[in-house]
């Protein structure tokens, strides 16, 4: 099959769960890395050695292991700076994953700076967003009296663009959009929307937790109109480990916002009447952070670019192609997106007529398969197609066509098993 991974059975090995026998026997089939990645030995490795041998606080400790721990710390920062093309390091916010640096975003939006959203306001987002990208923004709405509009959806998945001169006006204080569904697996139009947003004078906040794992990204080389001024994602979906998370921002964005939460470190001077603050980013990194995690986070990274994200963007376009074919086949079920691998990434979010989703992942897990049902964070884009939840299956690097022909295979079994059709 053109463009898999030509290594690909060295890659699987790389991930021990690959190699788990499930109860009854079944050989694990993991078709759930849009939920959470799994990880290679060398993240794992990454975060015991530091955790064994360099383990103490950073930027606090006057001692040996405390300077071992900062530079890995800060290494991590390194690593994901390159791997964003970040054009400066220190734009680049470890928080606790991507919810909290959408929230960190929106709550500071609502304080007073040059930046602050306030009543006659817009905020525009999109009807496909995880609940992380729309809660925040409602919030922000109603805390300041701006108001949230958003983009609709065509029938085949892909984001309404005929209404984006009456979405985005000079009313428009903050554009909100995810690079990639992670229900519909629609790639969005980031240039398009982001130029005709800054064209307004709207800040762009791009949610890329679908994106980062998947396809290569270069800030630095993109037209200034064209990039985004905020770019959030999570570790745990780009084969690092949860419990951290990426808010790149422009240093001109970042100056701008007041911090969001109030510790140690992210402070300069400390009186009892009122205090000054750090420089970012560590204006936005209040207390101890999360320090193991940012090392296995970098060590994560660094494999993924090792590997190449447009060799990994090949591959999962030729599972997703592959994938929708045999879903095709299947009787009775209905793909929710777009039904063309071209421009829409490997999560792939199904009913089938007659059958639960909870049922179907039931069936699934019994012969060994991992998948997600329900509504994935994602209710009002269910919503849109009028369905209350969802089947989805979602490939990644590690994945092959043997684990789609099981999937599917299942699939037609489902059927006969709750005798539908």
């Amino acid at each position: 099959m053109d463009g898999l991974l030509p290594e690909l059975a060295v890659i699987r090995k790389d991930f021990p769960i690959l190699e788990r026998t499930l109860a009854g026997g079944q050989p694990l089939v993991y078709l759930d890395s849009a939920n959470t990645s799994q990880k290679p030995q060398v993240v794992i490795d990454a975060m015991v050695d530091h955790l064994e041998r360099h383990n103490a606080n950073i930027a606090r400790a006057m001692h040996q292991l405390g300077a071992e721990s900062t530079e890995a710390f800060e290494a991590g920062r390194d690593q994901v700076a390159a791997f964003l093309g970040a054009p400066e390091r220190d734009e680049v916010i470890f928080t606790k994953n991507a919810s909290e640096a959408l929230n960190l975003v929106a709550n500071t939006l609502a304080w007073a700076g040059p930046r602050q959203v306030g009543p006659g306001d817009e905020v525009v987002i999109t009807e496909m967003e995880h609940h992380s990208n729309i809660v925040p923004w409602q919030l922000l709405t109603q805390r300041t009296g701006a108001t949230l509009r958003w983009f609709g959806l065509t029938e085949d998945g892909q984001l309404d663009l005929s209404t984006i001169d009456d979405l985005i006006t000079e009313r428009t204080k903050v554009v909100a959009f995810t690079w990639v569904s992670n229900m519909l697996g629609t790639i969005n139009p980031v240039a398009e929307l982001t130029r005709r947003a800054h064209e307004v004078g709207a800040l762009v906040v791009v949610d890329a937790s679908q994106a980062a794992p998947h396809l290569p990204i270069d800030l630095a080389a993109m037209e200034p109109a064209e990039r985004p001024d905020v770019l959030v994602f999570t570790g745990h979906k780009v084969v690092g480990p949860t419990g951290i998370g990426v808010l790149w921002g422009s240093r001109a964005v970042l100056e701008d916002l007041p911090p969001f939460l109030g510790g140690g470190e992210m402070i300069e001077t400390v009186r009892m009447e009122s205090s000054t603050y750090a420089g970012i980013p560590h204006k936005f990194e209040a207390g101890t952070p999360p320090i193991v995690e940012a090392v296995g986070l970098g060590a994560a990274v660094d494999y993924l670019r090792h590997v190449g994200l447009d060799r990994i963007r090949d591959h999962e376009h030729a599972l997703t192609a592959y994938a929708l074919e045999g879903l095709a086949g299947v009787p009775g079920l209905r793909v929710l997106g777009p039904t063309s691998a071209e421009g829409r990434g490997g999560a792939i979010s199904f009913e089938l007529d007659g059958v639960h989703p909870h049922d179907i992942a039931q069936v699934l897990d019994v012969r060994g398969i991992a998948v997600r049902a329900g509504h994935h964070c994602a209710r009002p884009a269910h919503a849109r197609y009028g369905v209350q939840s969802s089947t989805r299956m979602s490939s990644y690097l590690y994945t092959t066509p043997a684990e789609i022909d099981a999937l599917v295979d299942a699939l037609h079994y489902t059927r006969s098993y709750f005798k539908v059709g």
